[in-house]
């Protein structure tokens, strides 16, 4: 068996699922697949979650905590197991690993985007938070157009399109992660995409960010949506929705592509994103937070051994790389996860943590599902209040039932710490962050570099330009 893995970046899967976007070869893909609808990121921010995929094994094991710790091919991968089951591995476009690191974790590479330099160092900056200037193009980048985002991931279709009709990949079992930057802002579209939608049907006043002082932080930490208009807002909507279309035709060019090379019936395929984005929700633009439009994401497996339909039990991206590697036959050895095509496990429970920019402490998220009723819970470090949320009824996140459930609120905690120790995490993840920020010269040096909030593709432009 073959494995070809689809990664897109920052989409909702409340979006996925539902109007406005057409997304015909996702539904297609997703008709004859598995759908997972309670899969989880290791962590809402893309570095992070993608050390975490590459591993199978959550921040707290990695130390991959935030946007400038990123994976740098010392930890053993799920492409370093199927080499030694003799499968060929390839990566086309987005890693976010530390540069060079995916020669540790593929035998080839192309059209290739790791961090910048060291990664976003602004992320490490978290006792005290630094301030963060560079939130206005979130707003001001919207529409139709064309960006180097967009040449980025036409390159990686291509590049797709073109290793899997190689006639050497018959010969091989093979393994490939293709992985599209889109709809990762600039909310910027093909015309030919933004015309199919009508901002207006998407403007909106701003949200309330909720009274809880750690997601003031964050909230004024990535103050996006004060840049926003009503009218902006629904520009920037019908922005993200176009790019949604313009992946979906992604997928499908990769997909025919397999099917003509007549490796579709012999290739499990999963797709799936590394977070998502809140639009707007709660006052958020982007990721970071533990809210469903943020940390949970779409996910859909199909190929050989999968059985079509639909499964509610929590799931996480740690169980990518098992799913790989049993696929292939490889160990499964130090994962953390399970492997997607195991029968569902109704009791279990996932986690997502955060130590990323904008939180002064740690936060994390345990998801599980109890009597019919699914649950959420949010612990912040430091003695921080918790939050609890039940999904069933409150899909929207709007009910916090922690002050009113301190009897659930133990035991949910107390699942938590079985699990591990979050406050302990908290406390070694800033131990890190510290000696890191000196290895970079201290934190004036960091204030002093240039902001920037999104990993340009040409290392030679000014930082801050728009891509």
């Amino acid at each position: 068996m073959n494995v070809l893995v689809l990664m897109c970046d920052e989409m909702a899967p409340k979006v996925a699922w539902g109007p406005p976007p057409s997304t015909p070869h996702l539904d297609a893909l997703a008709a004859r697949g598995m759908v997972f609808d309670a899969a989880y990121t290791p962590s809402p921010i893309c570095v992070s979650t993608r050390a975490a995929i590459a591993t199978g094994r959550p921040l707290h094991e990695i130390g991959c905590w935030s946007s400038a710790e990123p994976y740098d091919g010392a930890l053993p991968s799920w492409g370093q197991r199927l080499r030694e089951v003799g499968a060929r591995i390839c990566s086309i476009g987005k890693l976010h690993y530390a540069p060079g690191g995916e020669k540790a974790a593929f035998d080839e590479s192309y059209e290739v985007m790791n961090v910048y330099g060291d990664g976003w160092p602004r992320a490490l900056l978290r006792k005290p938070l630094s301030d963060f200037n560079a939130t206005a193009d979130f707003a001001e980048e919207i529409g139709p157009g064309d960006t180097d985002y967009l040449r980025f991931d036409r390159r990686g279709t291509a590049k797709a399109v073109e290793w899997l009709a190689a006639p050497e990949r018959g010969s091989q079992p093979w393994a490939a992660f293709v992985s599209w930057v889109s709809p990762h802002y600039p909310l910027i579209a093909p015309p030919e995409y933004f015309e199919r939608f009508n901002p207006a049907e998407y403007e909106s006043d701003a949200e309330k960010v909720p009274a809880h002082p750690i997601l003031q932080e964050l909230a004024g930490f990535f103050d996006h949506d004060a840049h926003f208009s009503k009218e902006s807002r629904g520009i920037g909507r019908a922005g993200y929705y176009a790019l949604w279309s313009f992946i979906d035709d992604q997928v499908g060019a990769v997909m025919t592509a397999l099917e003509q090379a007549g490796q579709a019936d012999d290739t499990l395929i999963l797709f799936t994103s590394d977070h998502g984005e809140m639009l707007g929700e709660k006052g958020f633009w982007g990721k970071s937070t533990m809210y469903e439009s943020s940390a949970r994401v779409p996910l859909i497996a199909a190929g050989p051994g999968v059985v079509p339909g639909r499964r509610d039990d929590p799931v996480s991206l740690l169980d990518v790389a098992p799913t790989i590697c049993r696929a292939m036959g490889a160990s499964t050895d130090g994962f953390n996860g399970r492997s997607l095509t195991d029968a569902p496990a109704p009791e279990r429970a996932v986690i997502s943590e955060y130590h990323d920019g904008g939180a002064s402490v740690g936060v994390t998220m345990l998801r599980w599902n109890e009597a019919g009723e699914k649950w959420k819970y949010v612990h912040y470090a430091e003695g921080y209040a918790p939050q609890l949320f039940e999904l069933t009824s409150d899909p929207d996140e709007l009910n916090d039932l922690a002050p009113q459930a301190p009897e659930r609120v133990a035991a949910a905690r107390d699942r938590l710490f079985a699990i591990f120790d979050p406050e302990d995490a908290n406390l070694r993840a800033h131990a890190d962050q510290a000696r890191r920020v000196e290895e970079l010269g201290g934190r004036e040096a960091i204030l002093a570099q240039p902001e920037w909030s999104f990993t340009p593709t040409n290392k030679e432009k000014d930082m801050g330009a728009t891509p």
